[in-house]
């Protein structure tokens, strides 16, 4: 079958790969019906990293129709379209009864697709455990929304949410693209009662403000830093979501949180190694009681179809973050390339498939 693949560090391409079979009774085969590469498949194919099989299967945000059910699989059926979660975690392993459903075998364990399992960039792909990973659809969901929260709002709201706000709180979120915008949103949600959104790409900008920043800030205007600080008149913002910028971001969160009950929370992904600099004044040579969270984001079939449900609602619509569209598999490369170079207009593209019968 047709796939989209890294062929190795730095270089993409076609390749005829293997059909999945299906082998586990619990498992499913599917067809994509619309992807979106990520930042995160820009990072893999770009950025280095972890050494990755041969001829790997890139793609982990899609939603997908069923073609075949394993014998156990109870909820879902061929035929249906579904969400797909970007994190798959192995829900069978016993450290998810600790709590730990994202690193429950191995770090990164949560994050399968298009990186340690092939992902959907394909004419098909599978997935291991059905019932507990594929999420529902509810009637009135677009493609698009339904495609925007299996990784893009998931993540963002997953940082709010370990941004620990409390009503009336004032918030701090460091980048404005996809993920960004949903922390937002995610932030609004929680009662955060002052968003400042720091970001400067005007498409950016326009969405921060419909979906709750009251304040947006550029650091192309000045230190970060000192702005916040003048905001809050010097104590600080109660919390920081860090969603995009280089190591220099993480610094920067340190700074602008208070003392005492300041939380950062981080989704944002840094490459390379070495290490990111913990400022010793401003974290109270250390002991200066701000908390730190550095989480991927939250998956699985319950928490995407908890998502769905906030739209079919009306309490969010991820909708606009989906810019340019594309239609048909072999698309999928130029749409990878646009993630990458980011034009100025762009936010998101979705590839809807031309599926020939």
């Amino acid at each position: 079958m047709k796939a989209f693949v890294l062929k190795e560090p730095g270089a993409v391409g076609w390749y005829d790969a293997p059909e999945p079979e299906l082998k586990q009774p619990y498992g499913a085969i599917l067809r994509p019906v619309a992807v979106t590469p990520c930042s995160s498949d820009v990072h893999t194919v770009f950025g280095g990293g972890s050494r990755k099989a041969p001829n790997l299967i890139l793609g982990h945000e899609c939603v997908a129709q069923v073609q075949e059910v394993g014998d156990e699989v109870r909820d879902f059926a061929p035929g249906e379209i579904v969400a797909v979660p970007a994190i798959t975690p192995d829900w069978r392993a016993r450290a998810i009864q600790e709590g730990n459903d994202r690193h429950a075998s191995a770090p990164f364990s949560g994050h399968q697709l298009g990186r340690t399992q092939p992902g959907v960039f394909a004419e098909k792909f599978l997935i291991p455990d059905a019932d507990t990973t594929l999420a529902k659809i509810p009637d009135g969901v677009t493609l698009e929304q339904a495609l925007m929260c299996v990784d893009v709002v998931t993540t963002g709201f997953t940082g709010a949410e370990y941004g620990e706000i409390r009503m009336g709180d004032t918030v701090v979120v460091m980048g404005i693209g996809p993920i960004g915008l949903m922390a937002i949103e995610g932030a609004r949600h929680l009662g955060a009662a002052r968003i400042i959104a720091v970001g400067s790409r005007p498409v950016c900008v326009e969405l921060a403000r419909k979906f709750g920043a009251t304040d947006v800030i550029s650091y192309k205007d000045g230190d970060v830093v000192s702005r916040v600080l003048d905001m809050t008149k010097g104590v600080g913002c109660d919390s920081v979501i860090i969603c995009g910028g280089g190591d220099e971001v993480f610094t920067q969160a340190v700074d602008m949180v208070r003392y005492g009950t300041g939380t950062i929370s981080n989704v944002n992904y840094y490459g390379g190694t070495g290490t990111l600099g913990f400022p010793k004044f401003s974290g109270g040579r250390g002991m200066a009681g701000k908390t730190i969270h550095t989480e991927l984001a939250k998956g699985g079939r319950a928490r995407i179809e908890r998502l769905l449900a906030m739209v079919k609602y009306g309490r969010i619509d991820p909708a606009p973050l989906v810019t340019h569209r594309l239609y048909g598999l072999d698309q999928v490369e130029k749409a990878l390339y646009m993630m990458r170079d980011k034009p100025d207009d762009l936010i998101k593209v979705m590839v809807q498939m031309d599926w020939k019968e």
